[in-house]
């Protein structure tokens, strides 16, 4: 049972205190959920927000102003804290998480960090508030994980295979880059085929892992079954695509990930404020980003 609920007249969307998650989005009008069950069979997880790191950090560490923090888990802490209730209306919620002296162990700043959904007609609208409360700049990557069902709920299919993911490019390719074994960027990069703008979906093709994109024009991703009809878009402005479905576990499920900052490159050992795709927030100022999940009518 989720800890909250917010509806309109099209969408009912749920959300968890524990990382402000998004657990559940319904169709009203026939019930279907559009949403990974979070099932720890394959993944216990359904939308985990990544703050203040996306991804791993090479040897879960990295430093500060000279200081090593150390045993830092992938995406960080975010996802697994409770968030306190700010307001809640009938179709928008916003959720919130401060820092702490447990954050502060982890992650030298004080900050604030909203959680907002929106419901506007068929879409939901996920808003991020980054406040940095410190006297100092504050560095930080952000992401989104949500999972989508892939085959769609109701679908004949039990496999991805047949169900595309449409780029929204005129390109007829992509690169990928592919993660190590310790889960960091590597210096191995693959093309990946796309056919009039789609990837096509397959159990085999997440085998070694997420798939990282640069996003460049890339500002929306959709899911077609194999009819070629499309269910479910994510609309984004990131630098940068996360798509994933667990490796070797034909998972009905596919993440569709838009981040700002990704995981360390192999090697790298430089100071946070170094980091590839990383954000830079100063003292007193707010960092404010959406994106949104439209399903169909």
């Amino acid at each position: 049972m989720a800890d909250y609920k917010i509806q309109n007249d099209v969408l009912e969307v749920c959300v968890n205190k524990k990382g402000a998650e998004l657990v559940s989005l319904v169709r009203r009008k026939d019930g279907k959920q559009y949403m990974w069950s979070g099932d720890a069979a394959y993944w216990n997880r359904v939308s985990p927000v990544l703050f203040p790191f996306v991804g791993k950090l090479n040897g879960q560490r990295y430093q500060f102003e000279g200081t090593w923090y150390e045993g830092i888990g992938q995406h960080a802490f975010a996802r697994d804290m409770e968030f306190s209730l700010i307001s809640q209306e009938d179709g928008e919620i916003w959720l919130q998480l401060e820092s702490s002296e447990k954050t502060l162990q982890m992650y030298p700043f004080d900050f604030a960090f909203d959680i907002g959904y929106r419901i506007v007609k068929n879409e939901v609208q996920v808003l991020w508030k980054v406040h940095n409360r410190s006297e100092k700049a504050m560095y930080f990557s952000i992401g989104a994980h949500p999972a989508f069902l892939c085959p769609e709920e109701g679908a004949a299919e039990s496999c991805k295979d047949s169900y595309l993911l449409d780029l929204h490019t005129k390109e007829d390719s992509v690169q990928s880059g592919e993660l190590t074994e310790d889960g960091v960027l590597g210096t191995v990069t693959k093309t990946l085929p796309l056919k009039n703008g789609c990837l096509e979906l397959t159990d085999s093709l997440f085998d070694q892992d997420a798939l990282i994109l640069n996003a460049g024009a890339i500002q929306q991703v959709s899911l077609k079954n194999p009819e070629q009809k499309e269910y479910l878009s994510v609309s984004f402005d990131t630098p940068l695509l996360g798509i994933w479905s667990p490796a070797k576990k034909a998972a009905p499920f596919v993440c569709i990930e838009p981040w700002y900052g990704r995981c360390d490159r192999e090697g790298f050992a430089g100071d946070l404020s170094e980091r590839e795709y990383g954000n830079k927030l100063e003292a007193g100022q707010i960092f404010e980003r959406s994106y949104t999940i439209k399903i169909a009518e």
